[in-house]
Formats: C-alpha cells, sequence, structure tokens
C-alpha cells in the first residue's frame, strides 16, 4: 500500500498546473478520498453486475455507473 499512496502523490504533483507541495495531512486526505471514491465506485459496479445477472465485474459495468458515481462525488 505505500507504493500505491507515493504514486498517488506523483499522479497528483503531475496533474497539478504549477509545482505545489501537499502536506502529509492533505496527501492523506487525498489518499482517503480516492479509497472512498473507487469504493463507491465498486459497490455501484457490484450492484449493476447483480441487475444484469452477472457473477463478475466487467469494464462495461464500471463504465455505465461512472458517470453517476461521479455526480454524487461532485455533490
Amino acid at each position: 500500500m505505500h507504493i500505491k499512496a507515493t504514486n498517488l502523490k506523483y499522479t497528483i504533483k503531475s496533474k497539478a498546473k504549477s509545482n505545489i507541495n501537499m502536506r502529509a495531512t492533505s496527501e492523506a486526505m487525498a489518499e482517503l478520498l480516492t479509497l472512498l471514491f473507487l469504493s463507491s465506485l465498486a459497490e455501484e459496479s457490484k450492484t449493476k453486475a447483480f441487475e444484469e445477472r452477472s457473477a463478475t465485474i466487467r469494464a462495461q459495468h464500471v463504465r455505465a455507473v461512472s458517470k453517476r458515481v461521479l455526480k454524487k462525488a461532485r455533490g
């Protein structure tokens, strides 16, 4: 899991418009928000897969649900 945190930090810094410095608490919050978003996406995808009577969550299930989950995440 330590490797994922450093990759997330690198991704945030590379997508930023300027060179930003994040404190440890900000990094932790960004990681927690990302994990929370991914878990909600997984739950919705699982529900969609069960609706279609599929035992496996496939890419089509994630794509079908992603727009709705993004709207929920924005508020």
